[in-house]
């Protein structure tokens, strides 16, 4: 029994993708990865802006945390100055806090500042400036530990790539007012 023929023929124009029309797709979807990676490299870089703007933020604040626990030292300017990395206050024997002077725990406490701004941000610096309060209490007041009522200024200043390539480093500064 023969059923028919089925007539097998195939159309010369619907066989698959040419080669063209696969090369055509290859590039655009590269162009596509190309964007992605730079894409990825500009997040990185934003990333890592925000990390050190977050350690220089880190870093003003537990300055003025140990300026708030010795304000003998801030009335007697010993934390006035600038700093960079290691140039903190001078070496002293002062390890107990006990025992120290408040100029020696001043001493202390910007020569570790210091040694963490070279740590943590890149050719970094640090300037404080505290302004004493228009009227001056007496020696008696001051040693009973009157709440500081002058104005501290910190601020750090380091180096930071940018995304502009013209420049390879900018320098950036965060400026923190305070009243300890």
């Amino acid at each position: 029994m023969l059923l028919g023929t089925m007539n097998m023929t195939y159309r010369k124009d619907n066989r698959g993708f040419t080669l063209l029309e696969v090369l055509i797709a290859l590039l655009i979807f590269s162009f596509g990865l190309l964007g992605l990676a730079g894409l990825l490299v500009v997040s990185v870089q934003t990333n890592h802006s925000a990390y050190l703007r977050t350690q220089a933020s880190f870093l003003a604040q537990t300055m003025a945390d140990r300026m708030r626990a010795n304000v003998i030292g801030i009335w007697g300017n010993a934390y006035n100055g600038t700093y960079t990395s290691g140039s903190g206050g001078a070496t002293s024997s002062c390890l107990n806090t006990a025992s120290c002077t408040p100029a020696q725990v001043a001493a202390r406490d910007t020569r570790i500042w210091s040694t963490q701004l070279g740590d943590f941000l890149p050719s970094s610096s640090g300037i404080i400036a505290c302004t004493p309060p228009a009227i001056m209490p007496t020696a008696d007041q001051i040693v009973t530990r009157p709440p500081y009522q002058g104005q501290c200024t910190i601020t750090i200043t380091w180096n930071e790539s940018r995304l502009d390539r013209q420049s390879t480093a900018q320098p950036e500064t965060f400026a923190w007012v305070f009243q300890p």
